[in-house]
């Protein structure tokens, strides 16, 4: 099983899936005339400047869930190691002038993004209980007529909900609550078990108001962090950016942001383990995005902008600066990457640095492991139905306490090659339905003129 694993790995994960990622990107870019750049502050105010309005709270109290409700619970299963430890890796992969070709990228994965949220509404459809069904696997059966492809792409959801989104991410908060407070892995596994078992009682509202909280929360923290430091060193500011800047024309450097955007995570296993950073093109946050309470297919697809740009942009990038202000990394290191990052903390908080890192670290892992049995029950209702999402969510309770006991190297891969495989169908089906997406931009900027 292991050679398969790894032979399946190097298929999969091959310089060709990453240039499709950034080829379907640039495709949806050139589509829509850059819309993510010549109208940022359209996006911008139909995002973050409408999310307080009194009628998107209206609607969350009748049963839906808001468009910043949808973005905090997506956000929730991309934030995560690819914002720390991936961004450590592109650095070490590329120098300074990987986060260059980073944010390139992001920008460009975009429009990825904006495909697959005004694609997900765009196809989606009421259920019987009033809820919404959409995601990929709707707009493959209802967009592209492949119910085929559509059953595919919900398997492999819910085996990478298991792997990428559950099993990797308790072994990850179980190595760092140990690190902080001690504990043995089966007791920390039970009770990281009843916590999501708690959250499941609360149903998909009691999901996404926790995501609702805590994912601002965590994002807040991590934030006020990352600035400390940056502050204490910010005479070092101007020349670190000078230098990104530079060094974004060294081949090397190039290397490393293309992987980076993969990640969101380099050409490299740390690349593949940052899983697509942002994951636009994966296809995954499309299934909660499909919720959202919103009229316009368009809308939603500008939340999807929004998404990339708070991961790559803000999040990866105080990352970066704090590594590159703290002077840690001298362009020559290949230390683990959280090693390097937990030494760039220390450099200002002292012990406290190890101690930020890892809670922020449990707090991104749990936030992924909610996020992510959404994913997966969702994808289990649409191939069997409702009543089995209870079991599912039995199984995915357990498979936490198994996380976190075992040794994950190929758990690991397994979650890689499922990712790389999700993206696959996901690319494909958008490409093909991309005329959808290109005219329902073109209705809404007509009818903003």
């Amino acid at each position: 099983m292991k050679e398969w694993n790894d032979l399946l790995y190097r298929i999969i994960w091959g310089d060709w899936l990453l240039y499709a990622f950034l080829g379907t990107g640039l495709y949806f870019s050139i589509g829509t005339r850059f819309f993510q750049i010549r109208s940022i502050k359209k996006w911008m105010f139909y995002t973050f400047g409408k999310m307080l309005e009194k009628k998107d709270k209206t609607k969350a109290k009748q049963g839906g869930v808001t468009q910043f409700q949808a973005l905090c619970t997506a956000l929730g299963g991309t934030l995560g190691t690819g914002n720390i430890v991936g961004v450590a890796t592109a650095l070490t992969a590329g120098g300074s002038g990987a986060i260059v070709w980073m944010w390139i990228s992001a920008w460009i994965g975009m429009m990825t993004s904006f495909a697959e949220k005004t694609l997900g509404i765009l196809f989606r459809y009421p259920s019987k209980d009033g809820t919404w069904v959409g995601g990929p696997m709707v707009y493959m059966e209802r967009g592209l007529h492949s119910k085929g492809l559509a059953i595919f792409f919900s398997i492999i959801c819910i085996l990478a909900s298991f792997g990428m989104g559950n099993m990797t991410q308790a072994h990850s908060i179980t190595e760092a609550f140990q690190l902080s407070v001690g504990g043995k892995p089966l007791v920390i596994g039970i009770f990281l078990a009843l916590l999501l078992g708690s959250v499941f009682l609360g149903g998909m509202k009691g999901l996404v108001g926790v995501t609702e909280k805590l994912v601002p929360f965590i994002a807040i923290f991590y934030i006020i962090g990352s600035c400390i430091v940056i502050v204490h060193f910010r005479q070092r500011l101007l020349p670190a950016i000078g230098d990104m800047v530079f060094q974004s024309f060294n081949p090397q450097a190039m290397v490393g942001g293309v992987g980076g955007y993969g990640i969101k995570k380099t050409m490299t296993i740390g690349i593949s383990r940052g899983i697509f950073s942002n994951e636009a093109g994966l296809g995954s946050s499309v299934i909660i995005h499909s919720q959202a309470e919103v009229s316009e297919p368009s809308i939603q697809g500008f939340w999807g902008i929004q998404e990339v740009f708070l991961d790559t942009i803000i999040m990866c990038t105080l990352t970066a600066l704090v590594i590159l202000t703290s002077g840690v990394y001298d362009g020559t290191d290949r230390v683990d990457g959280t090693v390097l990052v937990t030494q760039a903390f220390g450099t200002v908080l002292g012990t406290y640095g190890a101690w930020f890192i890892r809670w922020s670290m449990i707090l991104f892992g749990f936030a992924t492991l909610i996020s992510w049995s959404y994913y997966g029950k969702k994808c289990v209702s649409y191939l069997v139905g409702e009543k089995w999402v209870m079991l599912y969510e039995g199984v995915y309770c357990g498979i936490a306490v198994i996380g976190s006991t075992l040794s994950l190297e190929t758990v690991w891969k397994f979650a890689d090659n499922m990712n790389g495989l999700l993206a696959i169908p996901n690319l494909i089906a958008i490409v093909l339905l991309s005329p959808y997406v290109f005219r329902e931009l073109k209705k809404f900027e007509k009818k903003e003129v």
